[in-house]
Parts: C-alpha cells; sequence; structure tokens
C-alpha cells in the first residue's frame, strides 16, 4: 500500500508549497480511518525549508519516512505526537498479528514500545508479546517538548512511562504552541493575586458581587437567554461555590436543576434520547445539526472517565487552565444534558480554577464575560471540534424530529487535540484579569469618589445617588429633561452644571 501523498491540494485544504504529505494523514488517507485529519498535517518539502504555516508543518527531503505503515507511525510519533483517536481507529483495522508483525520490525525500539503500550492501553488487553527486558531504559509516551504531560506512572511491561494526562475513558491532548507557552511562562495567576492584593479590600469584595453576578449573566446571554435578576442570582451564587464541592454525576445533576428553573418541558439529569445543536428545517422539521451530541448508552463510561480524568489533573504541576479547558470542552462536546450544558461547561471553568487555586484570593474569574466579548472566536473553537466530525457521525431522524446516532462515536468525545480551545480559554483568562476586572475595580473606586462629591455637597440617600449615576451613564454624563423634572427636579442650574462636570472630571 502506498502512504505517501505528493499534493499541493490534500482534502481541501492548500498545501503552502508543493510536496509530499506524510504522518498521520498519509496513514488516515491511505486506509480510509473514519477520523477527521490533524489539526496540523506533515508536508515533505522538495527544497531544503523548514517551517509551520497555516496548520501545516514543513520539513526537509531527509524527514520524509520510507513509504510504509511502520515508518509514517514513527515519523509521527517522532514529529507529531501522540493522536489517541488515530491509533484506536488503527488498531481496529488490523488484526492482533498485523499488530504484533509491526511491533516484531523493531521489538526493543522506543517506538515499537510506545505502539505495544498504546495498544494495551486503548484496548485494556495484553498482546502475546512477553514483558520488556528490565534492563531497557525507561522512554516517556508523550514527548513533553510536543504535548502537555503529567508526571506519570511507569509501566514496567513495556518499559514506558505512562505520561498521558487523562485516563482510557478520556483524555483530550493538548500540543505546546507559541500562545500557550507564552501564556503559561507569563505566570498570570500570580499576576492576579499581586494586583488582587493592591486593592482595597472592601473595594475587592464589592467587586467580587458586581463581578459574579455579571459572569452569571454572561453565561445565560450566550446561551441567548435573558434571565432575572434573582434567576442570575442564584446561578451567581453556585458559581461564587466552585471548587468548594468534588465534582461528581450527583454535583453536576444538582447544578443543572439550578440552571434550569422551569423543568416543565425538559427531561432532567442526563439523557436518556440522542441530541444535537442546530436548528430544525422550518418546512420538514427536520435535524440541521451543528453538533452531535455523545450517543446516550455512552454517558455513562464518558461522564466516569470525565471525572477521573479530573482527578488525575489534579496534579499540582500541571497548568490550571490547561486542566479547566479539557475537563470544560470536553463535557460540552459530550452534552450529556438536554439543557443546561453551555452554563455548566462555563461552571467548570470556574470551578476547576478554583480547586487548583487559580482564583485563591476569593474573587470569581468572571470568564463568561471575557467570552461573551469573544462570542465569534468562542462559535469557531467550538465548531473546530463538531464541524470535521459531522462527516464521521451517521445518524438518523426520529419521529419527534431529534437525531438517533446509528454507528460508534465513543471515541470522538474522548481522545481529540484540545489545543485551540485552550488557546481561546487562555486568551479570555489574560483578557480577564487585564480588562474585566480591573474595569470593575476602576469603576467602582471612581463610582466612590463620586458618592464622596455628592456626600459633601447634597446628603443624597444612597439610592437616589445610584440613580442618579444610571442616568448620567445613560446619557454621557448629562442628566435628561425627564430626569430634571422628575427625579431632580429640586437641583438649581449651577448645582446640576457642577455635578454633571464632576461626573466627567470623574468617569469620562
Amino acid at each position: 500500500m502506498q502512504f505517501s501523498h505528493e499534493a499541493s491540494v490534500f482534502h481541501g485544504k492548500k498545501a503552502p508549497e508543493e510536496g509530499t504529505v506524510v504522518g498521520y494523514a498519509a496513514i488516515i488517507n491511505a486506509m480510509a480511518l473514519k477520523m477527521p485529519m490533524p489539526s496540523i498535517i506533515s508536508l515533505i518539502s522538495t527544497k531544503n525549508r523548514r517551517y509551520k504555516r497555516n496548520g501545516w508543518n514543513v520539513l526537509t527531503p531527509k524527514h520524509k519516512p520510507e513509504d510504509n505503515l511502520y515508518k509514517h507511525i514513527i515519523f509521527a510519533l517522532k514529529y507529531e505526537g501522540v493522536n489517541l483517536l488515530f491509533f484506536k481507529k488503527l488498531f481496529k483495522n488490523l488484526t492482533e498479528q498485523e499488530v504484533i508483525e509491526l511491533l516484531q520490525i523493531e521489538p526493543t525500539g522506543q517506538y515499537s514500545r510506545k505502539i505495544w503500550f498504546l495498544f494495551e492501553w486503548l484496548f485494556n488487553k495484553e498482546l502475546e508479546i512477553p514483558n520488556a527486558d528490565v534492563k531497557i531504559k525507561y522512554t516517556s509516551l508523550l514527548d513533553n517538548k510536543l504535548q502537555y504531560t503529567i508526571k506519570g506512572k511507569d509501566s514496567s511491561r513495556h518499559r514506558i512511562l505512562n505520561n498521558l494526562p487523562g485516563t482510557v475513558d478520556f483524555c483530550p491532548l493538548l500540543f505546546k504552541t507559541e500562545k500557550l507557552e507564552a501564556h503559561i511562562n507569563a505566570n498570570l495567576s500570580d499576576k492576579k493575586n499581586t494586583f488582587l492584593n493592591s486593592i482595597h479590600k472592601e473595594v475587592l469584595q464589592r467587586a467580587s458581587s458586581f463581578l459574579l453576578l455579571k459572569d452569571s449573566k454572561a453565561s445565560f446571554t450566550i446561551e441567548g437567554e435573558n434571565p432575572g435578576n434573582n434567576r442570575a442570582m442564584r446561578w451567581g451564587k453556585a458559581i461564587g461555590q466552585a471548587g468548594q464541592k468534588p465534582l461528581s454525576k450527583d454535583e453536576l445533576i444538582r447544578l443543572q436543576q439550578i440552571v434550569i428553573e422551569n423543568t416543565r418541558f425538559v427531561n432532567m439529569g442526563f439523557r436518556t434520547k440522542g441530541g444535537f445543536v442546530g436548528e430544525h428545517d422550518r418546512t420538514t422539521g427536520e435535524p440541521i445539526p451543528d453538533h452531535l451530541s455523545a450517543r446516550q448508552a455512552d454517558l455513562e463510561q464518558l461522564i466516569s472517565g470525565l471525572i477521573a480524568t479530573n482527578n488525575v489533573l489534579q496534579d499540582e504541576t500541571y497548568d490550571a487552565v490547561l486542566a479547566a479547558s479539557t475537563i470544560a470542552f470536553g463535557f460540552v462536546f459530550i452534552h450529556p444534558f438536554e439543557d443546561g450544558n453551555g452554563r455548566l461547561h462555563r461552571y467548570l471553568i470556574h470551578h476547576i480554577l478554583a480547586k487548583k487555586e487559580f482564583t485563591q484570593q476569593g474573587v470569581i474569574f468572571p470568564v463568561s464575560a471575557s467570552i461573551l466579548d469573544h462570542i465569534d472566536d468562542y462559535k469557531k473553537v467550538l465548531e473546530s471540534y463538531s464541524h470535521p466530525l459531522l462527516d464521521h457521525i451517521h445518524w438518523k431522524e426520529t419521529s419527534n424530529h431529534n437525531v438517533e446516532v446509528t454507528n460508534d462515536t465513543i471515541d470522538y468525545y474522548r481522545y481529540f487535540d484540545a489545543t485551540k480551545q485552550t488557546e481561546f480559554l487562555y486568551d479570555c483568562v489574560e483578557d480577564t484579569l487585564e480588562r474585566v476586572i480591573p474595569l470593575e475595580v476602576t469603576y467602582l473606586q471612581h463610582y466612590d469618589e463620586f458618592k464622596r462629591y455628592i456626600d459633601n455637597n447634597f446628603e443624597m440617600p444612597d439610592k437616589m445617588v445610584a440613580k442618579l449615576v444610571r442616568f448620567l451613564e445613560q446619557n454621557q454624563g448629562v442628566l435628561s429633561k425627564r430626569a430634571l423634572k422628575k427625579e431632580f427636579s429640586a437641583l438649581k442650574e449651577k448645582e446640576i452644571n457642577n455635578i454633571q462636570d464632576t461626573y466627567k472630571n470623574i468617569f469620562l
């Protein structure tokens, strides 16, 4: 079988130059494996140059592997990292004897042992191969120059250090990118603590209350809902307790009950039917999915795996935002509930950031407010996972215009590349630190300064001061004619001018 593929366009993706597609993409293409192409495709250039551009990793002719399955896998492991979904699909395409024959090419080699470990880990089944010689040096499964890892555990049978950041039932992987490395090295958590410690405690407590409500409302708005203050405050209170209770199935169900106020039209708890995100045809009612949820029969295993992986990622060496992204986006892709998935997905971000002490100051990190301000980018990172899978998930319409998935899809939800989602989340965390929180704190400081001026000169009740500020905010620091005729009719013209000038000097 020929694996290398010479092309300038590959699966609708234009290459930066003519070359030969190798590695994972070449094998997926040649063997017609039922999975999306990797987000980065390796291309061997005809010229002696190496670079990365627009989802292509271009290498020199000397990097070109021999055109057989084993050498393409070795190339992929060396230059493209571990792709768990690929290995699961590949092994399902091969007999056990074919896998053993593949491993016998270089039986003690580090890459053979990685392939061997992955087969037995993914299928929880031992091949008829004796244990590796104890004299062989341990090799890390994931290359920590390419992908993010945990400390891991030794597998003496394979002489492999299993440093996968997850469990067999749920293990998304993250590639090291310039953006993620820059975020991690910027040490945002410490920057946040330094900034918050510089703010007066009373202002910080008030800011925290406002930010909690702001985050709660933003999370509803992202879902196209406009909740009343009571409902938003109820969910805000739940967010404020994030990180206090261990993550469990019962806890997820409890949180869904807080999110869904009116349960008359929603089947609560984990889905017992199919699910999708999208529209219905206005004429026929036929589903038009943007995202297909995990099969209801797989939810028990997937959610158990997600919770177990959350425990694994409590490893103190693993970055808090990476962990939050893995669990939160994994949850929303699984979509285990009929309703409430989006808000619970964003709750999980809070939960993990708090649990891993990213938010140890007790101030909620209003990341939903930043997500709302970058809603188009948010949709793009969700779609970057969902849309490529639509070609690989088979479904039929049910009598009530829902979907019923008819093929085996569980692996798509437990083994995926979460790099794009994590880059987006880290951007939002940075934006929250550098813009959202400072804006709220600055506003309160300005409010207090303006209130002192009003108290010293007019002795207005607090409620009237709040109303005055609201009117001034609505009209660029000028009181409307209606407000002057009604609520503030007692003010003289000179007083009005002084109030307006003071407001503009402080706020604008």
